[in-house]
């Protein structure tokens, strides 16, 4: 059994699709042994604290640099013997160092079927808010390794949504989380800890 790593910014809806997974066995060949933030408070932690998993806060802000921020996360996640990365609304950069310790072990869920409305600048409602205003009529979420070019990693799936006349980018990006990313995350998850998805 593999150990997972789980790294976040913000509410943690991904996180909680992860731990209810883990809960009903469709992620079995992994467990997620840590939750780090590179924000304190947020509610995420709070998520893992309340399922038992380690919670942990590392912020750029006190590590003085992005390479200090890279290298402190390594350190941490090799202490807690992480073998998967899995990025779950973690708004923050990774360096090469970082990418170079965990090649091919990281996994981001990216809410668009890339290579739709991603790479730099593209995340949260302004992902959705761009597919609405080009008028695609599907959208969706890809789960994929991450590598140095931003969104740019091997795809492992994919899952499509259609998008509504009556969508705004809050609805747009409820309905994907609900019916695309909290299904597809896991399950890529399960793929990638069981050996049956690699690079």
């Amino acid at each position: 059994m593999l150990n997972i790593g789980v790294l976040v910014s913000g509410g943690g809806t991904n996180l909680q699709a992860l731990i209810d997974a883990q809960k009903s066995g469709i992620i079995h060949s992994g467990r997620i042994v840590t939750v780090v933030s590179n924000k304190p408070g947020v509610y995420a932690l709070t998520r893992a604290e309340n399922a038992g998993i380690d919670a942990h806060v590392i912020t750029k802000k006190e590590c003085g640099s992005s390479d200090a921020f890279d290298a402190a996360l390594c350190a941490y996640l090799q202490k807690m013997q992480v073998d998967v990365v899995v990025l779950a609304g973690f708004l923050a950069i990774l360096g090469d160092s970082f990418l170079l310790v965990y090649k091919d072990r990281i996994l981001n869920v990216h809410p668009s079927l890339i290579p739709s409305f991603c790479g730099d600048g593209f995340y949260g409602l302004k992902v959705h808010r761009a597919a609405l205003d080009y008028g695609v009529k599907v959208t969706g979420a890809t789960v994929h390794f991450v590598n140095e070019i931003t969104d740019g990693g091997k795809i492992i799936l994919q899952k499509a949504v259609d998008v509504l006349e009556e969508d705004t980018p809050e609805t747009l990006q409820k309905r994907v989380m609900e019916e695309a990313e909290w299904k597809i995350l896991p399950e890529a998850v399960e793929l990638v800890c069981s050996g049956k998805v690699h690079v």
